[in-house]
């Protein structure tokens, strides 16, 4: 499919700003606000508003060099075509630029307000996504998804390392929950788009191994990710509103994946559609997608309060503070 370009029209700001994809955005600075909070030491808010911008900035430059590389899959999905570089609002070459020049500017940036660790792991995640991911894994393997997810689940850990200067358990439990929720999160897209994916030849898992297969692995993804989201209370990072986020999220988050396995969502062919719109057999995988993200939010929001506003009572098991002995 070709690309549509409109001569008579220039690029506005907001072409540029959804060139960076703000929903990830949006989701990649909340948890990394998470991420710095939990963190122990001082909130510079200098520092936080420094490091968290360098996060979003370096969030955008991946989402516009994946656009500027997708551009030719883009124009054949429903759900993307509209998208700044297929429709024809940005040039190919301007994506390519603004991405190229926001990477490095974002990774300077976190030089300058987060250390050397801290802008390393921001270099390593732009060029995960926007190299390995994008360029690499997409067009090649159903794992696609699995593997890149890492570079959506470091924010919380670049922000840690910019405020602490190291990186240790927490941060890591942080990063592995949120790479186990993301293959469950996007499957449950793709089942419901799984027409889209065809069409533009990309090899995600309702499309390489049917929909079954793919119902069957959110479901085991969802049983790990359950009890993993509740690993923070154990080390004392999450206190009694994390542990209850985490509880009653999880809980449901099994429940709608059960719902998920048992359904015929994704078995229909045809072509994909909004994002938030799904034939009744497919409701569940929608379902699940939708609640995918409110479980995210709540999770890192609960963190974030519990730390940011002074909300942390660690759970207390005898005499050890789950992970701190009592003094």
């Amino acid at each position: 499919m070709t690309i549509a370009h409109d001569a008579t029209r220039y690029a506005t700001a907001g072409d540029y700003f959804a060139l960076m994809k703000p929903r990830v955005m949006s989701l990649v600075v909340f948890t990394a606000l998470a991420g710095w909070f939990a963190a122990p030491g001082a909130n510079d808010p200098v520092l936080v508003f420094a490091a968290v911008l360098a996060i979003a900035a370096g969030a955008g430059a991946a989402g516009a060099l994946n656009m500027w590389y997708d551009a030719d899959i883009d124009a054949k999905m429903s759900r993307t075509r509209t998208r700044p570089v297929p429709s024809g609002r940005v040039a190919a070459s301007e994506a390519l630029a603004t991405g190229i020049v926001v990477s490095v500017l974002s990774v300077v940036l976190m030089a300058l307000a987060g250390g050397a660790l801290a802008a390393g792991l921001l270099a390593f995640t732009i060029f995960f996504y926007a190299v390995v991911y994008t360029m690499g894994l997409k067009r090649r393997t159903s794992q696609n998804i699995v593997i890149g997810g890492l570079s959506g689940a470091l924010p919380p850990a670049i922000a840690w390392a910019a405020k602490t200067g190291s990186l240790g358990l927490d941060p890591a439990l942080l990063v592995l929950i949120i790479f186990m929720w993301t293959p469950a999160h996007f499957w449950a897209l793709c089942l419901y788009q799984r027409g889209d994916y065809a069409a533009a030849g990309v090899p995600m898992l309702p499309v390489t191994h049917g929909a079954a297969a793919t119902r069957t692995q959110i479901l085991i993804y969802a049983l790990l990710l359950a009890p993993l989201g509740l690993a923070p209370v154990f080390t004392g990072l999450g206190g009694w509103i994390y542990a209850a986020v985490a509880g009653l999220g999880g809980l449901m988050f099994v429940t709608l994946a059960v719902r998920v396995a048992r359904s015929r969502a994704g078995d229909a062919e045809g072509e994909g559609g909004a994002v938030y719109d799904a034939r009744a057999e497919n409701r569940p995988a929608l379902h699940l997608f939708a609640f995918s993200i409110l479980y995210l939010f709540a999770l890192f929001g609960a963190l974030l309060a519990e730390h940011a506003f002074g909300l942390h009572w660690p759970v207390v098991m005898g005499p050890v503070v789950m992970g701190r002995v009592i003094s």
